[in-house]
């Protein structure tokens, strides 16, 4: 059963990555990098599978070698010899059981690759739209700014009319006044224009930004289905998703390795099975039904006088009848 994936970016992660200054990424650099290092992990995973599985390819492969090629007790008779052979059957049997791991170790190792991947690629189309969306972010503060200061400079414009327009109050050339009149008539409406104007860049830029991706340099970007995506979230729930899925391949990895032991020792317990059944007693029997040579011992030495010597006498260590003392 696989573990949900978060719906939302957790408030944690936000509060701790925020930055005073608008135009900083450095929580998004700061996600980015944890985000790199995520991916090395799962490679240093992946390689230790392949490696892991190399080891266990070649000990199954030494073990069969051993097994199929070293003689092992191969002069054993009897029980002794049946055991023996259940012996290096399950040697056998435990060499192809590393083998087959080894496999199955380089399916996860390729499993953990695709992973990475398809991670991968999620995460390029996610950073291509943060890249977009700072560099567009930049150019529109720059613009707030400069709209920031026209706006301030019209209205000390329109403040340097007003004041000229009351300096000249008293002055009774009334051409001179209508000029006046005129350009703060024109001061005040160029005031009115570049407030609209900052008031229409902060509104597109958006500043200040209230949601909590925002602050960490992250803007709500138009979705191409309709409606926003949360960059943020996006990448905090491939963050989630990594995780899982590195512990799942762990566990299932210990998994695998006690699968093995497991599996070992129900065929080495064939062997212990095979040794209860063997007996020293018919072992011996068995060797002396096959290998007797008969029942009767050899006759004594007897003593011969060698200047009276005993006819048809048989020689020493035969038996020659019933009567050979003298």
């Amino acid at each position: 059963m696989k573990d949900p994936v978060p719906s939302q970016v957790s408030s944690d992660l936000t509060d701790v990555l925020q930055s005073p200054d608008i135009l900083s990424t450095i929580g998004y650099d700061s996600i980015i990098h944890h985000l790199n290092n995520g991916r090395k992990n799962c490679k240093e995973f992946e390689d230790f599978l392949k490696e892991r599985a190399s080891i266990e390819e070649r000990y199954g492969k030494d073990l069969l070698n051993l097994s199929r090629k070293k003689p092992c007790g191969q002069s054993e008779i009897n029980t002794l010899k049946r055991a023996l052979e259940v012996f290096k059957q399950q040697v056998d049997n435990v060499a192809q059981c590393h083998i087959q791991l080894a496999q199955t170790l380089r399916e996860e190792a390729r499993k953990l690759e695709e992973f990475r991947e398809k991670q991968k690629l999620q995460r390029k189309k996610t950073e291509l739209i943060m890249d977009a969306a700072h560099k567009q972010r930049s150019l529109q503060f720059k613009k707030t700014m400069d709209a920031k200061k026209n706006y301030e400079q019209k209205c000390r414009d329109k403040d340097d009319a007003e004041q000229a327009v009351h300096r000249s109050a008293n002055l009774v050339n009334p051409k001179q006044q209508e000029k006046l009149f005129v350009k703060l008539a024109t001061a005040k409406t160029a005031a009115e224009d570049s407030a609209r104007l900052l008031e229409g860049a902060v509104s597109t830029s958006s500043l200040p930004l209230p949601a909590p991706a925002c602050s960490l340099g992250f803007a709500p970007c138009p979705c191409p289905l309709g409606g926003t995506s949360d960059p943020l979230g996006a990448l905090e729930a491939q963050e989630y998703e990594r995780i899982n899925f590195f512990r799942n391949a762990l566990w299932l990895h210990v998994n695998q390795l006690s699968k093995q032991c497991v599996t070992s020792d129900e065929m080495y317990e064939e062997v212990r099975k095979s040794l209860e059944m063997c007996s020293i007693e018919k072992d011996i029997e068995y060797f002396v039904n096959q290998r007797k040579t008969g029942q009767m011992p050899p006759a004594p030495i007897m003593y011969e006088n060698y200047y009276c010597p005993q006819k048809n006498a048989a020689p020493p260590g035969k038996a020659t009848g019933p009567n050979l003392a003298r």
